[in-house]
C-alpha cells in the first residue's frame, strides 16, 4: 500500500539553520530526509531561489547585496528503495500550491547574473502579489497580468562520485577557457561540513541528473524520466516559479515558496537498457492555460548571427538569441515599459524559440510575447 510523507519546514527560517530538511549542493553523500516506497507520494514544502534574503518589503539596492552562496535552497533528498544506478526514475508531478504562507513572489534582476548581464549591469526588483493559483500582478509592472503556470525550476538526483568528479574537471576546464562556470565553493554551503561543503556541485547548472532546468513545461501532470546514478536516487526539488518565459531571460522568473507533491515510481534497469543519460518528460495535456501556452494573440520579434555593429557570426544561436531578446525589449518601450522593466517581464512571459539552424550562416531565434498578459 503506498504511502503520504511530508517534508516541513519553517518558511521563515533559512536553510543553514534547518539543514535537516535540505541541503544547496549536489553530492552523492548527502544524507535522506526521508526513505520511500516506489509509489509512494511526497510533499515538499520549499524555499524561494535566494533562500529568504529578499522579503515583501525588501527594497532594489538589497539585489546588489544578495549572497550567490545559499542558492539554491532544495528540500530532500528522498531515498527511493530499490533504485539503483541504471535504473530510470519515474516522477509523476501531482500539484504545486504556490506560495502557502504569504502569497508573494519576486523577479530580481542581480547585477553580473543574467543572460544580458553586460547590457543591466543595475539591480532591479518586482514584486509580485499571487492570487492564489491564478495569476500574480506588480505594481512595478502595472497593466501586466500574468496567468499562475507553475513548475519545479530545480529539480534533481543526485550524482555519483564519477560523474560529480567529471563535471567538476569539465566545468573547470572551461572556465580556463574563459567560459562561465561556478566551481565547487564551500561559502554558504548547506551541508557546512567537510568534505561536501568543498566538494559538492553548486546548483545554477543543470547536468545528467537534472537539477537547476528551468523548463517551464514541467507543471503539475507531467511525468519526468531521470536516469539513477547514485544508490536510492536521492531525489531534491526546490527554487519553484510560479510564471516563467522560455528563456528566464534576466535570471529569475517569478520566484516563490511552495508545497509541491509527487510520486515516484522506478523501471529497473531501463536506463542502462536503452542507454540514456539524462532527463526526459512526456504529459497528455497542455502544461499552460491554452491561450499562453499557444497564444492566439502575440508579438514576435527576431535576431540573427550579426552583432549590432556589424560583424557576422556563423551559426551563433546566442548571438540571435541576444538580438531577439533586445529587439523584444526596444518594442516593450513603445507600451511604455522601461529598459529594465521590460526585461523583468521578458524573464516572466516571453518564448525564446529557435526559428532555424540549418540557413548558415545566420540561426534565427524568435522572441515570441503572448499579448494576453496586458489588462
Amino acid at each position: 500500500m503506498s504511502r503520504e510523507h511530508v517534508i516541513a519546514i519553517d518558511p521563515a527560517r533559512p536553510l543553514s539553520e534547518q539543514p535537516e530538511t535540505g541541503h544547496n549542493r549536489w553530492h552523492e553523500a548527502i544524507a535522506p530526509v526521508v526513505e520511500v516506497e516506489p509509489g509512494d507520494t511526497v510533499t515538499y514544502e520549499t524555499r524561494d531561489a535566494f533562500d529568504g534574503q529578499l522579503h515583501p518589503f525588501s527594497a532594489v539596492a538589497e539585489v546588489g547585496a544578495l549572497q550567490l552562496g545559499p542558492v539554491h535552497p532544495l528540500t530532500g533528498p528522498v531515498y527511493v528503495k530499490g533504485a539503483e544506478p541504471g535504473d530510470l526514475l519515474e516522477a509523476e508531478l501531482l500539484s504545486i500550491e504556490a506560495d502557502p504562507w504569504d502569497q508573494w513572489g519576486y523577479t530580481a534582476e542581480v547585477p553580473g547574473f543574467g543572460f544580458l548581464r553586460d547590457d543591466f549591469p543595475d539591480p532591479y526588483l518586482v514584486h509580485w502579489t499571487l492570487r492564489g493559483n491564478d495569476y500574480a500582478e506588480s505594481e512595478q509592472l502595472p497593466g501586466v497580468r500574468l496567468p499562475c503556470s507553475p513548475f519545479l525550476g530545480t529539480f534533481g538526483l543526485a550524482p555519483s562520485a564519477a560523474l560529480r568528479q567529471a563535471a567538476t574537471a569539465r566545468e573547470a576546464e572551461l572556465a580556463e577557457r574563459g567560459g562561465m562556470a561556478l566551481p565547487p565553493d564551500a561559502e554558504g554551503a548547506v551541508p557546512a561540513g567537510e568534505p561536501i561543503a568543498s566538494e559538492a556541485l553548486r546548483t545554477i547548472a543543470p547536468r545528467e541528473t537534472a537539477g537547476n532546468t528551468d523548463i517551464r513545461q514541467t507543471t503539475p501532470g507531467v511525468t519526468m524520466l531521470l536516469p539513477v546514478y547514485a544508490e536510492g536516487a536521492l531525489v531534491s526539488t526546490g527554487d519553484v516559479h510560479y510564471a516563467q518565459g522560455d528563456c528566464e531571460a534576466c535570471g529569475t522568473a517569478i520566484e516563490i515558496r511552495s508545497r509541491a507533491t509527487l510520486r515516484f515510481g522506478l523501471r529497473k534497469g531501463e536506463a542502462e537498457r536503452r542507454g540514456l543519460r539524462d532527463l526526459q518528460f512526456f504529459r497528455d495535456d497542455f502544461f499552460a492555460p491554452a491561450e499562453f501556452a499557444a497564444p492566439r494573440r502575440f508579438h514576435a520579434t527576431t535576431g540573427i548571427c550579426v552583432t549590432r555593429d556589424g560583424v557576422n557570426e556563423s551559426e551563433d544561436a546566442s548571438l540571435a538569441a541576444r538580438n531577439a531578446l533586445l529587439s523584444m525589449i526596444e518594442y516593450l518601450g513603445t507600451r511604455g515599459l522601461d529598459p529594465q522593466q521590460a526585461y523583468a517581464l521578458c524573464s516572466c512571459a516571453v518564448d525564446l524559440r529557435i526559428s532555424q539552424v540549418v540557413d548558415v550562416p545566420n540561426f534565427l531565434v524568435t522572441a515570441l510575447l503572448p499579448l494576453d498578459v496586458f489588462v
